[in-house]
């Protein structure tokens, strides 16, 4: 029996948490019954999740895509499913605007879109009326990664979702323990200083300026904090200006965008998130995988990932007392965060590892694939 045809189209493979997501699971699907490709909409630029794909083998499109709307990518889709003929095609962020008309008219036979956020935030308006058609009439079945995702795509577009959450390769973050000391030496970490570590892009959703200002009111009670800020973005210079402001360079590094996200796991004590709102970051699940404690805003699917009180916690949105307060309580007890972090780690292995993930989506490929045959 031939392998069944699985493409993924994404706009581009850069270092966000559906990228994340698409690769992780390219890696780990079944390649005894699945072929895999991935199609980026936009050229390549060099990144790591691109190195890893060509390491894998795992054959990526890429269509020349220009900033804005453009149109020719949904010829150039056609294309690629008259050639690839793919079983399966499986879409992300708002390139089901594009992949809609050619699997109609290609009849494509399993047709998925994963939402990565709370449905009022995952795309423009030309983006929900796509996904509106796309799921009552257009054969398009949405999946969810997180509960709370769920409800908002039934809020919005009146349909159910199946939902699976997102997958971490649990061991990859396991081990990076040993780089430990070399790396807080390399950033100038000293032994005595706790480490906060935030991992995100500077855009407005992920909330930088408050996790600045409770940071700063953290500091007037320990003074021995390190703030860490991994990403890049458009709010990035506003955000140095606030730190400079409050004389907090001393504290507050700004690392840009990295690839050795395990290396920094282990250099830190705890993992922080102030977003206002989220989907089910990945962010998250790699610090759980890291055995790292978790304070985060209790926004989108992030409850269904930090245990409160067990494996982290959560603080009320937009709140600089709360996650202030969480701060200087994690940062006071070393036990507590050893203690949180393991179990943070249990619950990744348990629930969260992209092998588990990866079965889950073959199990729906396969279903649907039986009950359109």
């Amino acid at each position: 029996m031939k392998n069944f045809k699985i493409l993924h189209i994404i706009p581009n493979l850069g270092t966000g948490g559906a990228e994340r997501l698409v690769v992780n699971l390219a890696k780990a699907f079944d390649k005894d019954k699945f072929d895999i490709a991935i199609c980026s909409l936009y050229p390549k630029s060099g990144t790591v999740f691109e190195r890893q794909l060509e390491e894998s083998r795992i054959p990526v499109y890429y269509l020349g895509k220009h900033k804005g709307l453009d149109l020719r990518m949904v010829p150039r889709l056609h294309r690629l499913f008259r050639t690839f003929k793919p079983d399966i095609v499986h879409t992300h962020l708002y390139a089901l605007r594009y992949a809609l008309i050619p699997m109609i008219f290609c009849r494509v036979p399993a047709r998925f879109h994963t939402v990565h956020s709370i449905a009022q935030k995952e795309v423009d308006t030309l983006g929900r009326i796509v996904h509106h058609l796309a799921f009552r009439i257009g054969g398009v079945i949405p999946i969810s990664i997180s509960e709370e995702v769920a409800r908002t795509v039934e809020e919005v577009y009146k349909v159910q979702t199946s939902i699976i959450y997102n997958g971490v390769p649990i061991r990859h973050f396991q081990g990076a323990e040993k780089v430990r000391s070399i790396y807080r030496k390399r950033e100038g970490i000293k032994d005595s200083e706790v480490v906060f570590l935030h991992v995100g892009r500077f855009s407005p959703e992920k909330n930088h300026r408050l996790l600045v200002e409770a940071f700063a009111q953290a500091m007037e009670e320990c003074s021995n904090l390190k703030l860490l800020l991994v990403g890049d973005g458009e709010l990035r210079p506003d955000i140095e200006k606030i730190v400079k402001k409050k004389r907090l360079e001393p504290n507050i590094r700004f690392l840009g965008s990295r690839q050795d996200i395990p290396e920094l796991l282990s250099t830190c004590d705890i993992f922080i998130l102030s977003s206002d709102w989220e989907g089910a970051p990945m962010t998250i699940l790699e610090a759980m995988a890291a055995g790292k404690p978790v304070i985060a805003t209790a926004v989108g699917g992030v409850p269904e990932l930090v245990k409160d009180g067990v494996t982290g916690i959560l603080v009320p949105p937009q709140d600089i007392q709360a996650l202030s307060g969480a701060m200087i309580r994690l940062a006071g007890d070393s036990i507590l965060r050893e203690v949180m972090g393991k179990r943070g780690r249990e619950y990744a292995l348990e629930r969260f590892d992209v092998n588990l993930i990866a079965r889950q989506y073959e199990e729906l490929y396969l279903k649907i694939l039986k009950a359109g045959s």
